[in-house]
């Protein structure tokens, strides 16, 4: 015979004597098991519970706000990194256009000329560093003449008639484009074939 099984008629004899005990006894002064207090503490358990488990979902939404937050500075210094410089690029376009514009205009004859030809020499060396220094900071020219016309990048000025070329092909470059990485920076302003009326 186990313990348990020892137990069990004294535990009977108990049950017993208890209900003897409690006959006589108004229901609602008997005791259960559960008093008023047993009830408030269950209730308050509950509330701690619910209040806890706000407190945990505030943190979750807490916690995804700031690596929101962290995530938007991240891209904004990387773009601060990247296109800082975008305004002073666009500035400096004009002037690496009126330095081209000089080179396309300078005669044939005063090219051989003894005394201008290390002039130009200077200012073509000039004029192959601007577009070093325009690389190393991601500023790159946009491809136009006899490119179709990609309206994310060329600003046609203008139609020009013509059986050479295909229609909306560029056929003339009046302005260089440039962008800086992947962003445009300046638009090409171009000349667009169309079919000769």
């Amino acid at each position: 015979m186990n313990d348990e099984n020892k137990n069990e008629p004294r535990e009977k004899a108990v049950d017993e004597e208890v209900a003897r005990e409690m006959e006589g006894v108004p229901e609602h002064l008997r005791d259960d098991g559960e008093t008023e207090e047993d009830n408030g503490l269950e209730e308050a358990l509950a509330k701690l519970r619910g209040d806890l488990e706000t407190a945990m979902q505030d943190v979750l939404y807490a916690r995804a706000e700031t690596q929101n937050v962290r995530r938007r500075l991240e891209k904004d210094v990387q773009d601060a990194r990247n296109y800082g410089a975008t305004s002073f690029a666009r500035d400096i376009l004009s002037v690496a256009d009126n330095l081209s514009r000089a080179l396309e205009h300078v005669p044939a004859e005063l090219r051989e000329h003894e005394k201008a030809k290390n002039f130009i020499a200077g200012i073509e060396a000039t004029q192959r560093e601007l577009e070093k220094v325009f690389n190393n900071n991601g500023i790159t020219r946009i491809a136009a003449k006899g490119m179709p016309l990609d309206p994310n990048q060329h600003q046609a000025m203008m139609e020009v008639p013509t059986d050479e070329a295909e229609p909306g092909t560029i056929v003339q470059e009046m302005q260089a484009g440039y962008m800086i990485k992947d962003r445009l920076l300046r638009p090409a302003m171009v000349g667009v074939a169309k079919k000769p009326d």
